[in-house]
């Protein structure tokens, strides 16, 4: 990760409001996910009664944990981008990763989420189109723009892991990296 020192003091205001904004989004996501550990005990039940439901969802629970740890790891990786004039490349490359691994989610998750996952993918498109501004226009708006951006892919983010905690409940644990 290329790290680049801002030359105007706004910039280091940008960067610091972005730690403080991801470290918030953080923190509230452990918050949710206490709440949702309770409830799997009677579903499990009644899906042992149901033939149907258990046999697809253990082979693709195992698939969904490891997708659900690899977005984890991607959308960590773009919060620590430090943003700056030389880092649009390293911001696509992280979103783009993001992206493909919320395809993972989506794909081994069979419909469960959707609604977590939607508005993760729309905030992916909006800091795709924030970096796209930034890459042609560097100014202060274009990076408050950008860091917003990437606090609303860690917000959807935080959400979606929220979600998906009955059935990989590491997903809301802090990353091994």
């Amino acid at each position: 990760m290329r790290r680049i020192t801002p030359t105007r003091p706004g910039w280091k205001v940008a960067a610091v409001t972005l730690a403080a904004g991801l470290l918030t989004a953080a923190c509230g996501s452990s918050g949710t996910s206490s709440s949702t550990t309770s409830p799997p005990s009677s579903p499990t039940s009644a899906a042992a009664t149901s033939p149907a439901a258990p046999s697809p969802a253990p082979p693709s629970t195992s698939a969904l944990c490891q997708d659900v740890a690899a977005l984890r790891a991607s959308v960590d990786k773009l919060k620590h981008v430090t943003i700056g004039k030389g880092t649009a490349d390293e911001l696509k490359a992280d979103a783009a990763d993001v992206k493909t691994k919320l395809g993972a989610v989506k794909t081994e998750a069979h419909g469960q989420a959707q609604a977590q996952i939607s508005a993760m993918e729309d905030s992916i498109a909006k800091l795709q189109s924030a970096v796209k501004t930034l890459t042609s226009n560097f100014s202060v708006s274009a990076v408050s723009d950008t860091v917003s951006a990437v606090r609303g892919v860690a917000t959807s983010a935080s959400s979606l892991l929220g979600a998906l905690s009955k059935q990989c409940p590491s997903a809301t644990a802090s990353p091994s990296t």
